[in-house]
């Protein structure tokens, strides 16, 4: 369809349509050879899920994210999603104590040094969350909420301390390790994905394909993931913050990003590191 037929079918104007796809990436029309957009019926369904949630009174952004999750498939994976969205970011394999070392950073740097900072953190085990429980108990006394996903076979109440959101068995999250700390002064975020197959050796040993960002957009798009994922995961769950996530800040500066493949780099020594040195010949 040409973008006519989709403003007569949905009843938005050509120029609202296109101001849309310019500043929220819907509709997002395939291209010919010779350059014209060509729209699919998913493209108008997906408009028009948008102004049904725009009438609800959301704005705009977050009408088209809520319209996303109820056209599209849902995101299940935060790292799939962010690496498809993002394909400047360095993903690197990391041992699980350069992972925690990592995210002690982000959460001891981010997390308690941010004004009000939404808080989201995924521990694929139950028992691992019970570890940390306390501190992060902690960090969201200061936080504006704080919601942690896990394989949780009873989930407290959505009152008091972070929510707890139980991720089901066949979930993509049940592979990933998350942390995001989404604010104006201080966003972080730190994504791992743990590949198959790594049960047998020692815990320390287990690696995570990882990426993390001190971008605000990235964090920002992060944090709506798993907003969306807390609403989906939680029935009895409608994510209070949508309102904080609405914007998209600009980007971090050039010299921070310089900054952050110097730090890549580090990393990749500091995990490579941490590897087994082979036994020499008559050593022992």
């Amino acid at each position: 369809m040409s973008i006519g037929d989709v403003a007569a079918r949905t009843g938005v104007p050509v120029g609202t349509l296109r101001t849309w796809e310019t500043r929220y990436g819907v509709p997002a029309p395939a291209r010919e050879v010779g350059g014209h957009r060509r729209y699919s019926t998913a493209d108008v369904e997906l408009v028009l899920e948008t102004v049904r949630q725009r009438a609800t009174g959301l704005a705009m952004p977050v009408a088209v994210e809520r319209a996303k999750s109820h056209v599209q498939p849902s995101e299940s994976s935060v790292f799939a999603a962010l690496r498809n969205r993002h394909a400047e970011l360095t993903v690197q394999s990391l041992r699980k104590p350069t992972l925690l070392a990592l995210c002690r950073a982000i959460e001891d740097e981010c997390c308690a040094q941010a004004d009000r900072p939404l808080l989201f953190a995924s521990f694929q085990h139950e028992r691992h969350y019970r570890s940390s429980q306390r501190r992060w108990r902690d960090l969201s006394r200061t936080a504006r909420g704080a919601f942690v996903f896990a394989d949780f076979e009873d989930p407290g109440a959505a009152t008091g301390g972070p929510v707890e959101v139980a991720v089901p068995r066949d979930a993509s999250l049940n592979r990933e390790w998350v942390l995001v700390c989404d604010s104006e002064d201080h966003p972080g975020c730190v994504v791992g994905w743990e590949p198959p197959s790594q049960r047998e050796g020692p815990d320390r040993s287990r690696q995570f394909e990882t990426l993390w960002s001190l971008d605000p957009a990235i964090v920002r798009d992060a944090a709506r993931i798993c907003a969306r994922l807390s609403e989906e995961f939680r029935a009895d769950l409608r994510f209070p913050y949508w309102d904080l996530l609405e914007e998209i800040p600009p980007q971090v500066s050039a010299v921070t990003r310089r900054n952050s493949h110097v730090f890549d780099r580090m990393l990749a020594y500091f995990s490579a590191s941490l590897e087994p040195t082979p036994a020499r010949p008559g050593s022992h």
